[in-house]
Order: C-alpha cells, then structure tokens, then sequence
C-alpha cells in the first residue's frame, strides 16, 4: 500500500520534471486554456510512459520545490473531462494529500496517470491545439510530435523503486491516528474506523442534530493509510454511515433566498472495502436544483449586483448588508440554477474584492465547487 504523502516527497527529491512527472502550482479547468494544458500534459506524459504510472504533483512552487498546497479539488467526473478530448485515453486519478505543515484548508493534489500502451492523442480542437496532436516529454516539457510508434522509455525501474520506498508503515498510520484524535482539544468530534484489518478512515468535524439525525460540518476525512484526503469542507454538512465493508459520506449543501434557507442532498460517496487489500471509491450526484418566482429571483440578483458595486467602490456595509454580502454566493447560485443573468460571470469579476470577506470568500469557493460538479453531471 503506497503511502501517497511519502511518494510526492520522493518525486519532489528525485532531481527535477523529468519525462514520468510533473509539477505545477496550481491548474485551472474553469477555461478552455487551462483544460487544454490539462489534457497536454496528460496525453504527453502517458505517452512516454506506457509500461509505469507517471504522476503530476499540484500546489509546488516550481522554481523552489516548495510544497505550499492548493485547494481541495474533490470533482469526480474528471476522468468523462479527458475521455472527452482524449483519444486512448488513460486512466486517471486525481488525490487530495494532507502535509502537516499546511493550513487546514490546503492540501497537495496529486494526479495519477495509469500505463497504458496505446498512443494518446487529442480527440478534437481545444484553445490553440488541433485535434489529432500527439504529445511526449522531451524532459521537463510537454512537446507535439508525430511518431508512428513510442518513443524509448527507461522509466519503470526508476517508478517501481519510488513507488516501493513509499510503502506505508504502522508508525506512520498510528501517527496520523494520533494527529486526528488530537482534534478533541479543539472541540472537535473525531473518530476512526477499521475496515478488513488493513485500512483505517479517520474524521474530525462538528457535531450537530437536527429532527433527530446526526450531521459534521467543518468535517475533514482522511483515508490514513495512503494519506489521501476523502472529503474536506469548512460549510457544508455531510452525514456519515458505515459498516464492516463500506463508508459513506452523503454531502448537504444549504442554499438560501432571503430569510429562508433549506438543505439539499448533494453527493453521495462510498468506499467499499474488500478482503483482498482493495477498495474501491464510487460517487453519486443527487442534487436537484430548486426552482423559485423568477420575478423575487430577479430583485434578489440586482440586489447582490448593488452589492458587488458597493463593494468594488470601497463603499462601506451596514449590518443587514454584511448578512446579504455572507449569502450572496449562495442567492447567486441559485440565480445561475434558475438561469438569470450571469451570476457566477459576476462574482469572478469582483473575485478580488469578496477576499477581503473572508466568509463569503469562503462560500464563493464553495458555490464554484458545487456548480462544477452538477455541470460535470449534467
């Protein structure tokens, strides 16, 4: 069992970019240039790589090797993103991987490309790369070539004697136990689970009751064997289930317009455990999106337009705006589910100013994270 927090170390130690891995400090699937550097590197780096994983390493500072984490990225339909302009396209995993020394908000992502020996290809146009390009790593970087078989590879020993220094130990699971259990002094419910003698889930969050069931919020979830973060959310609240063979996470989200607010089941994920030493991850998108009086929606849209403008021209608030200010990323989610005006557009333009709001910051982020999901389901 690879423990995946050692293995980015001994990829961060092991020289420089070379042709099995990447590093980035940040990627962005929000826009067409952002994907289409995705999917380059990916189509480059399964390509010289078909008999060994290759991996991509995110929230590193290139030109120090310094790991400074990014956010949690938690979209599992990222794989219909590269089935979609790929052609023999890989398998891919994308893990959030907790380092003790980042905030509680930021982890390390790391992107696993499976072997495959197959020439990987762009199935159609996207930004400025045509479809039917064809990518490998000359090194570090991800360079267009047509080549009618592989390049030479030399990877797989270098791979497999990584991969098998990071092998997970007891000290490093009872560690990371103890890390969490730790989380009681800071008025934290935590607890940790068993699964087949041979995988340990542990999680922290708060606790609260409503009509009689139990619901986390500021809930972090943690697969302690290979250090992979399962589920990270400082708002949204989840409710938590397991037996001898599964676990599973039913994620809420809270979406308000005006005084009323009301939870919708949004995911559910489920880790079914095997005896053999494997487990498998599935996820479920259950949110249907509510439906309000476009004319109350309307008023409520230019109401947060007048906020945003406020907020731009360093206008100050006054107590029931600062409230509106705290709901306006959830309003403006609602606005976009109900197709009126251009409500995401508008926030990420004023992405600047709602930083210097840290709670409707945080729920900004929050609502992108939702929208993604739901688009990536429809």
């Amino acid at each position: 069992m690879i423990n995946k927090r050692l293995l980015i170390k001994n990829l961060l130690a092991h020289l420089d970019e070379n042709s099995f891995y990447d590093k980035k400090l940040r990627i962005d699937l929000g826009n067409k240039e952002g994907k289409a550097k995705f999917l380059k590197h990916i189509c480059a780096l399964s390509n010289s790589n078909p008999h060994n994983n290759s991996y991509i390493v995110i929230g590193i500072d290139d030109k120090k090797n310094e790991i400074l984490g990014t956010e949690f990225f938690d979209d599992s339909k990222l794989q219909n993103l590269i089935n979609a302009y790929l052609q023999n396209a890989p398998q891919v995993m994308y893990e959030n991987i907790a380092f003790p020394h980042l905030s509680s908000d930021k982890v390390v992502g790391l992107v696993t490309i499976n072997a495959q020996e197959k020439v990987t290809a762009l199935r159609k146009n996207i930004w400025k790369y045509y479809g039917g390009a064809v990518f490998y790593r000359d090194g570090s970087i991800s360079m267009p070539k047509d080549f009618g078989g592989m390049p030479s590879v030399n990877n797989p020993a270098i791979v497999e004697q990584l991969e098998k220094k990071a092998s997970n130990n007891i000290e490093l699971t009872l560690d990371r136990v103890m890390q969490f259990m730790a989380r009681e002094q800071q008025g934290l419910h935590t607890a940790y689970k068993v699964f087949k003698e041979q995988f340990v889930i542990c999680w922290s969050g708060k606790v609260k009751e409503r009509k009689s069931q139990e619901y986390f919020n500021r809930v972090d979830i943690e697969l302690v064997n290979e250090q992979v973060r399962l589920f990270y959310s400082a708002l949204d609240e989840v409710q938590i289930s397991y037996n001898d063979d599964e676990f599973s996470i039913l994620e809420y989200v809270e979406l308000s317009v005006g005084d009323k607010s009301s939870y919708y089941p949004l995911e559910r994920k489920t880790l079914k455990f095997a005896p053999n030493g494997t487990y498998k991850l599935t996820s479920k998108i259950l949110f249907n999106p509510p439906y309000y009086d476009r004319k109350t929606l309307h008023h409520i849209y230019n109401s947060n337009l007048s906020l945003l403008h406020s907020i731009a021209s360093g206008h100050p608030l006054n107590e029931r705006q600062l409230q509106d200010l705290r709901r306006l990323p959830e309003t403006m989610l609602v606005c976009k589910f109900n197709n009126v005006g251009e409500p995401i557009d508008k926030m990420k333009a004023h992405k600047n100013f709602l930083k210097t709001f840290p709670d409707t910051y945080e729920a900004y982020k929050e609502a992108l994270r939702i929208l993604r999901k739901v688009k990536y389901n429809s």
